[in-house]
């Protein structure tokens, strides 16, 4: 007797498959909003809590202790501008200027740069200039500045790394420095405050971005000692822990903030190691710098995978929270656009979810519109900020898939 045939309902695969479809489309759009709602959200109110009832590094120098050398250093570029008042601004300090030396190296300035610092040189003479032919961008000047006389620190010696448009503060060296007595140490981010911010441009919401990362930072810093990147305005490194960044690196003081952590130091914020940089209010020119910055970041996110481990704790979690997730916010963001725009057709709460998520983008267009009659919403301007920035993210990770040919910089636009 034979055996019946089997028979297939490809109608019922078919619903079942689309069932299934239906549940995983609408699991990663919760998914995708989670991670968005986690960085922007959730994970600075947790870094808080997290921080609560502990302190800072407690281990630290005192006025009155024999403090470690400090070598600064600075690559400059055309910055006849500001040179003036930064190097004022570093030998007004109230930390021992014999043990102060400042080595700055000129990546080719073409301007008056080099005349302004050689008179500074005449009354300070542990300022060095060094000129560098053509262009070499930031990184190699760093390198280079280090390579020539890495074999003149003692081993103890601080470095502090900061820009030319920075303006220091009399006790920012002996803030940053103070927590070098502690052997665990590795890195000490200045607190960097915004002058020259104007209702008008997008300097006011840089500002506030600027203040809540630092705050975020320096809670990262009490709960787990890993703040995550200093701001490369201004931060200080123990000179071992200075490693070579790579060729075509573009964001240097995230690369060398997780060499250390990746070396088991810590990364502090200090809010009482107070700067000053002037913020640009060009919004054309802060999406410059974060698409240049944007790809920067996924060279070191490819460089420091490994530290997403779960064996490495905290560290892994703050880069993962912080970093990572807001890094992948445009994707997540068009993930969520795309799969309810899909699923609009098949319900009604993916209907308004997909318009509502359409809606928040006209602020965006209607700030651009306002701004051209020179009237300005504080919260279209911030809608507006948000979404470039993110669009600087998204071209940022396309240029980082293309390659990266060089980290010449070309200094952004000055509001002075």
């Amino acid at each position: 007797m034979g055996s019946k045939p089997i028979r297939v309902n490809f109608a019922a695969l078919l619903t079942t498959a689309f069932t299934l479809l239906f549940v995983l489309f609408q699991i990663l759009y919760w998914l995708a909003a989670l991670g968005i709602a986690h960085t922007y959200l959730f994970y600075p109110v947790l870094i808080k809590w997290l921080a609560r009832g502990r302190e800072l590094n407690t281990n630290t120098y005192t006025p009155t202790d024999e403090l470690p050398e400090v070598v600064i250093l600075m690559a400059v570029y055309n910055e006849e501008g500001v040179i003036s008042q930064k190097l004022h601004s570093i030998f007004d300090t109230h930390y021992p200027l014999n043990k102060v030396k400042l080595w700055i190296g000129s990546d080719n300035s073409t301007d008056k740069t080099h005349s302004v610092i050689t008179q500074f040189k005449h009354r300070y003479p542990q300022l060095e200039l060094t000129v560098y032919e053509g262009r070499n961008g930031k990184p190699r000047i760093l390198n280079r500045l280090m390579e020539a006389n890495a074999h003149r620190l003692p081993p103890d010696t601080v470095l502090v790394l900061t820009d030319a448009n920075v303006l220091f503060t009399p006790q920012l060296l002996f803030q940053l420095v103070k927590h070098f007595k502690n052997p665990t140490t590795g890195v000490v981010g200045a607190n960097v405050l915004n002058i020259g911010v104007k209702e008008t441009g997008i300097s006011f919401q840089e500002m506030w971005y600027i203040r809540r990362e630092n705050v975020v930072k320096h809670y990262e810093s009490i709960a787990g000692g890993c703040m995550m990147g200093a701001f490369g305005a201004c931060f200080a490194l123990r000179s071992p822990l200075y490693e070579p960044i790579p060729p075509n690196f573009v964001v240097d003081d995230f690369y060398l903030t997780m060499v250390a952590l990746e070396r088991r130091f810590t990364a502090l914020k200090e809010l009482e190691a107070v700067c000053y940089e002037d913020v640009s209010e060009d919004i054309s020119e802060e999406y410059r710098r974060k698409k240049r910055i944007s790809s920067g970041n996924f060279q070191n996110l490819h460089r420091f995978k490994k530290l997403l481990l779960p064996q490495n704790g905290m560290v892994a979690f703050c880069f993962f929270s912080h970093k990572v997730l807001r890094w992948f916010t445009p994707g997540l963001w068009m993930v969520m656009l795309l799969i309810s725009g899909y699923l609009a057709m098949r319900t009604n709460v993916y209907h308004w979810l997909f318009v509502m998520q359409l809606a928040t983008l006209l602020p965006w267009f209607a700030d651009a519109v306002l701004s051209k009659v020179n009237i300005n919403v504080k919260l279209f301007r911030f809608v507006r900020y948000f979404y470039l920035m993110n669009l600087g993210l998204l071209i940022g990770f396309l240029t980082y898939l293309k390659g990266i040919d060089t980290n010449v910089w070309k200094p952004t636009k000055r509001n002075t």
